[in-house]
């Protein structure tokens, strides 16, 4: 399962912002305990730990990586069941993300939105998000989990491509 990527990529005043969505036959509630649960998150992101609140630090272990690493991440924003904002730092630099929530007529739109200061490795981040909203996909559907393989390489250009 592979669908075509859905990113864009929005000028700001302080950069960019990489946008990526996905519609879900749910209501806002369910969604947004799909993306701040623990348990739920765990099925295609990763679990975490410690109390989030905004200003308060939690960590997160990302189990579809590599050795599963565990990072911490900052809560910035939280207002249930519509905007959650948070940001982290690691060896490739800081990452200012937010998860925007709407819902109408039983759908919820989840908008995915990263703050980029410079768009550098957007092809390699890019097909990773598109990576994990797929797997959000699959586990609220109960069905298998996508193949990172099947994001990258083949859908770099399409990334690197928006910054023409």
């Amino acid at each position: 399962m592979t669908n075509p990527p859905t990113g864009r990529l929005v000028p700001t005043a302080t950069g960019s912002d990489l946008v990526l969505s996905r519609t879900f036959k749910a209501g806002i509630e369910d969604v947004w305990a799909s993306v701040t649960e623990p348990g739920r998150t765990a099925r295609w992101f990763g679990t975490w730990t410690g109390d989030a609140a905004p200003g308060r630090t939690i960590k997160v272990q990302m189990a579809f990586e590599e050795e599963t690493p565990w990072m911490e991440a900052r809560v910035e924003v939280c207002d249930p069941p519509h905007r959650l904002a948070v940001s982290t730092v690691d060896e490739a630099g800081a990452w200012h993300l937010e998860l925007l929530l709407t819902s109408t007529d039983g759908r919820t739109e989840l908008q995915l939105v990263q703050h980029l200061k410079t768009t550098e490795g957007l092809g390699e981040v890019g097909p990773g998000w598109e990576y994990y909203l797929d797997n959000l996909v699959a586990a609220r559907e109960e069905t298998p989990l996508p193949d990172f393989n099947d994001y990258y390489p083949s859908m770099k250009g399409y990334f690197e491509a928006l910054t023409d």
